[in-house]
């Protein structure tokens, strides 16, 4: 507990890892000039591999959502990557549109270490699963799926929970077999409820360092 407590970043930190998202984004329409951050130019936590996913959303309906489950590049390079591959790249939704964008909410989850769970029946890990902290990888024969903890905003309990899993994986609701592997693990969640109005980082690429507090501003909205 205390190692996942040390790894939650600082306001700073969490302004930069949103206003990277809401940039990397706003690039790709041209309403920036920028580029990803290139990770010699990172400090601290914003340069070290972390995992992460970026869910888009409007009026409260998903728009999209990626991300990565293995840490395996610096955190705002992730979420850049992550960023865009949600707006524009997930395989359920047509690019998102500049005029959605303006009226889309972003989160980003930043995944804590995953935690292999051995259980011997579903039974087992529907009464080990916390509601509402953890997030779950189900695994099976080559098809995988992951909630993230946010997930159980949206169904009734546990066994809801794995049996939608189940389906987004390829597989039957009541699908079980004894070499399923699963693996739970918790997120430290951020929010922008109009990252479209985030200040854009800088075109020269003078990424922030994890104390420098980073302010949105307001722009004008599509005409």
């Amino acid at each position: 507990m205390e190692a996942m407590r040390s790894m939650k970043l600082d306001p700073g930190a969490r302004q930069a890892v949103l206003r990277t998202a809401a940039t990397s984004i706003a690039a790709q329409f041209g309403l920036v000039e920028a580029t990803p951050p290139a990770a010699s130019d990172l400090r601290g936590a914003l340069g070290e591999p972390r995992a992460s996913f970026v869910t888009l959303t409007i009026e409260g309906e998903l728009r999209g959502c990626c991300g990565t489950l293995t840490p395996a590049r610096p955190l705002l390079l992730d979420v850049w990557s992550n960023a865009r591959a949600s707006a524009f790249r997930d395989p359920r939704f047509p690019p998102l549109t500049e005029r959605e964008w303006w009226s889309s909410s972003m989160e980003v989850s930043l995944l804590m270490p995953c935690e292999r769970m051995v259980v011997a029946s579903e039974q087992q890990l529907l009464l080990e699963l916390v509601p509402g902290r953890d997030g779950l990888v189900l695994e099976w024969s080559g098809m995988r799926a992951t909630f993230l903890p946010k997930v159980w905003e949206h169904v009734g309990g546990p066994r809801d929970f794995l049996r939608r899993l189940k389906e987004k994986a390829g597989l039957a609701a009541d699908f079980w077999a004894a070499d399923v592997q699963v693996w739970r693990y918790e997120t430290e969640l951020m929010a922008a409820e109009r990252p479209a109005t985030l200040e854009a980082a800088p075109a020269s690429g003078a990424w922030p360092h994890r104390d420098q507090a980073l302010l949105p501003r307001k722009k004008s909205g599509p005409h």
